[in-house]
């Protein structure tokens, strides 16, 4: 009796620790790259150019894409669907733009989890041929996926993605 005690206690330690962590999450990573700030960020602001550095979208070349807008602009809505369940279904939108500073895109999540987070990317020009660039994602997870974080530790690993994305881009950005 005493060995299922146990048992049950190591089940219910992420579900007892999640209450305690708060909801409101931001993982945020930089990389400094090698070419002059407006063209870093002329980059970056044009969503289509994901499909060259970001991970999560590499991750099924055979997913369907759609296009709402003009890219680069607010208002651009690029839309994703994938069979893979890495990748899902869902939508960015270009919600902000700071010309070469700041690029806001919402982040809609409709499979395999509903949800809505933000990323942002923030560009500062470091001397006129290099670029520091900060990308942050954040959002509210509710208790469900606080689960998900203790167990996972998604954290860490979104965060390593994001500085996998970012060191892609610097590596084709200094091409």
């Amino acid at each position: 009796m005493t060995v299922l005690y146990i048992i049950l206690a190591i089940i219910a330690i992420p579900f007892v620790m999640a209450i305690f962590i708060p909801a409101d999450f931001t993982i945020a990573k930089e990389v400094i790259v090698h070419q002059p700030n407006q063209q870093v960020y002329d980059y970056l602001k044009t969503i289509k150019n994901q499909d060259y550095y970001n991970k999560w979208v590499m991750t099924d070349p055979a997913m369907t894409k759609q296009f709402k807008g003009t890219d680069g602009t607010v208002g651009f809505v690029y839309a994703w669907q994938s069979e893979n369940k890495q990748v899902g279904h869902g939508e960015q939108e270009i919600i902000k733009l700071i010309d070469g500073e700041q690029i806001d895109n919402e982040i809609r999540f409709l499979k395999p989890w509903n949800g809505t987070s933000y990323a942002t990317f923030k560009t500062e020009a470091i001397n006129p041929t290099e670029t520091a660039v900060k990308w942050s994602f954040s959002g509210h997870k509710k208790y469900p996926m606080k689960v998900m974080h203790v167990l996972f530790n998604l954290d860490k690993m979104l965060g390593k993605d994001m500085q996998t994305s970012l060191d892609n881009l610097k590596t084709l950005l200094e091409k």
